[in-house]
């Protein structure tokens, strides 16, 4: 379905600049492809104090039974978003419980090997090229292995090296 189009676009943007008062249509359906459409534009034109006239349909939203008919579509499209939404969570409780897992699929991660690569001074460029792994992957695999006193500096991260100074020092 399409949102966007040309003369519709300009017929909004000459509502916000207030070159006219009403809109007058033809019917509701040659003016907006869907009923969350209609509304999006007849709500547009209610902030800017624009009526909005459809011939075919008797409705004027200047008249109190227009602004009825306004309301009750307003009330139709707010109850069909909700049950949209419902139905959108029962079925993800329902996929959750027949055991269907959602985001991404777990990534295998060599973590003694990356180890291993920092280790012979290799950037995390060509650590993610050979590994197959993001660059925030192989970060987050090195950070989190358990911290070796034989590891290089170069590996651990820098505040235990500075503390690892520290302590060598003498006052």
């Amino acid at each position: 379905m399409k949102d966007r189009r040309p003369e519709l676009d300009r017929i909004i943007a000459d509502a916000h600049k207030r070159r006219f008062d009403v809109v007058a249509v033809w019917k509701f359906d040659r003016f907006a492809r869907s009923v969350s459409h209609l509304l999006r534009a007849l709500d547009t034109f209610r902030i800017l104090g624009i009526e909005f006239v459809s011939l075919s349909e008797s409705l004027d939203t200047a008249t109190p039974a227009g602004r009825m008919v306004f309301t009750v579509l307003g009330a139709v499209a707010e109850l069909e978003r909700s049950l949209i939404a419902e139905r959108v969570r029962a079925g993800l409780r329902n996929a959750r419980a027949k055991g269907k897992r959602f985001g991404r699929p777990p990534v295998t991660v060599d973590a003694p090997r990356i180890a291993a690569l920092r280790e012979q001074g290799r950037s995390w460029c060509e650590i993610t090229v050979e590994t197959g792994v993001s660059k925030g992957t192989a970060q987050r695999t090195l950070s989190g292995l358990p911290r070796n006193p034989t590891l290089p500096t170069s590996l651990m991260g820098a505040s235990t090296a500075k503390a690892s100074d520290n302590q060598t020092q003498t006052p």
